[in-house]
């Protein structure tokens, strides 16, 4: 069978002061056609999963572009085009195609087309014509369109959160779209809106017992799978919100009801499943208090991940105000003051100013006298088999307090973003990291307690206050009972 494979993935918070352009995508992962390397990143594990098919002669593999922007603001319609442009003139030199697989994120929103991924798929659909089976893979934190469902044969979404399944989703998504190609299985997409947009990690219930038995019930074979799209809070798209996919073997019925009782069942999660948020001083009190160090606060809402800049500054100065000590912060986006401090060098003390650059909302620069204690050319941090780039990096001191500095915008994945700079996360009573909660697969085994500090910002975290333009359904918490009729 001849299968193409392409992956074109941001996502993007409408709401940020920031704008991503081609750039941003050639800064954190652009790899043309044959050039992706061998381990995968967050949304291109389906490049792997098909090689290793190809490797065994079972396909001939039809490479495209993969490429990524760091989330951010709105994508240029130039840049959209571009990237659009490039895949699609790929796929028509690759025809004719048995199955076409992409690895997209499912949050990109550009200037001009709110509905990016569903864009992407309805033109290979009309290029590819009826006969290719089309997979899909995407982010839980994105948003599920009809047309995306329309045109896709086969769709596999992260279910954990922190996304550590990412390689596995991949390769699912690889083993369904060539067993549909094969004609082995007939997939039926049941979809069963929520109604609902919420932060649900996995890692805590009741999420953790939820994406459980849904496993359970794709190894039963049940369903050839199910998934959870969360939404993403901070795009402004007609369909915010989440959203239950579940994939049957020919038995839409089966299908139409378990998306119908999963969906009911996880509105029934709305407002139980985020973690307790703190206060940026009580967390830090707190965590200053306790017996098991080193303590991970979260810095939830200044996370690049959500397509902010990550130069907050909020909690770093409450930590100068109420001069704690053993404590690490990682990373505050500054590509300036690491220009300085390369220009100043390792051992160098000297007055900088660094941080809160971007918004009114995230506190006001630092003006310290720092030590720099290490500097590193293109800086990167793990986050499972892939490798995320930090860009050059510069880990300075103020006392006994450690920042990380970085030029490429990425939020905290893994202590190593601490070890590659020098500084030792399991000697420090405190560590910082700005995350959602990605942070937590890694950060787990050496941490002797989480906190989630909520610092307000110019991440839009408050549904109801949210200035959405293009919402026209009704989700919660912006309406108490969206499913009126459901639960009458």
């Amino acid at each position: 069978m001849r299968v193409f494979c392409a992956s074109v993935a941001t996502e993007t918070n409408t709401f940020s002061p920031l704008r991503t352009d081609f750039s941003d995508f050639e800064q954190s992962f652009y790899a043309r056609p044959g050039e992706h390397p061998e381990t995968p990143t967050l949304c291109s594990a389906v490049f792997p999963a098909l090689r290793k098919r190809a490797a065994r002669g079972e396909i001939e593999l039809i490479e495209g572009t993969a490429t990524w922007a760091e989330p951010g603001g709105l994508v240029s319609g130039p840049t959209w085009q571009r990237l659009r442009a490039e895949v699609l003139d790929q796929l028509r030199a690759a025809l004719p195609l048995d199955a076409a697989i992409f690895g997209l994120h499912g949050a990109m929103i550009a200037d001009g087309c709110v509905d990016c991924e569903g864009d992407l798929l309805e033109a290979v659909r009309e290029i590819a014509g009826p006969g290719c089976r089309i997979g899909v893979t995407f982010d839980p934190h994105s948003h599920l369109s009809e047309k995306r469902t329309a045109h896709a044969d086969i769709i596999t979404v992260f279910k954990e959160f922190p996304h550590t399944d990412f390689v596995e989703t991949g390769e699912t998504c690889v083993e369904l779209t060539l067993r549909t190609a094969r004609g082995e299985i007939s997939p039926v997409t049941s979809v069963f809106d929520v109604r609902m947009i919420d932060v649900l990690p996995t890692s805590l219930e009741p999420m953790r017992s939820f994406i459980d038995r849904l496993k359970s019930l794709e190894r039963s074979g049940e369903v050839l799978s199910a998934s959870v799209i969360h939404g993403f809070m901070a795009g402004d798209s007609p369909d915010l919100g989440a959203k239950i996919i579940v994939t049957t073997n020919g038995d839409p019925a089966r299908g139409k009801r378990l998306a119908r009782d999963l969906g009911m069942e996880l509105f029934g999660f709305r407002g139980r499943a985020t973690p307790e948020f703190l206060p940026p001083v009580e967390a830090l009190t707190r965590a200053d208090k306790s017996l098991h160090a080193p303590v991970v606060i979260a810095d939830v809402w200044d996370n690049p991940g959500g397509g902010v800049a990550g130069d907050s500054t909020i909690l770093l100065q409450h930590v100068l105000d109420l001069d704690l000590k053993g404590v690490a912060l990682g990373t505050i986006w500054d590509p300036m003051a690491v220009r300085l401090c390369f220009a100043a060098g390792e051992g160098a003390e000297y007055d900088l100013r660094f941080g809160g650059k971007t918004s009114a909302h995230a506190g006001q620069p630092v003006d310290a006298r720092v030590r720099v204690t290490r500097l590193v050319e293109n800086a990167v941090q793990s986050f499972g088999a892939s490798v995320v780039p930090l860009g050059n990096s510069a880990a300075i001191r103020i006392g006994d307090l450690d920042i990380v500095l970085n030029t490429n915008r990425a939020q905290a994945f893994s202590p190593d973003l601490f070890t590659n700079l020098g500084i030792d996360p399991e000697a420090k009573r405190i560590l910082i990291v700005k995350s959602t909660n990605h942070f937590h697969g890694a950060f787990a085994p050496l941490a002797g307690e989480i906190l989630y500090a909520a610092v307000d910002g110019p991440y839009p975290s408050d549904p109801c206050r949210t200035a959405y333009t293009r919402l026209k359904r009704e989700i919660w918490p912006m309406a108490d009972n969206p499913h009126h009729e459901e639960l009458a």
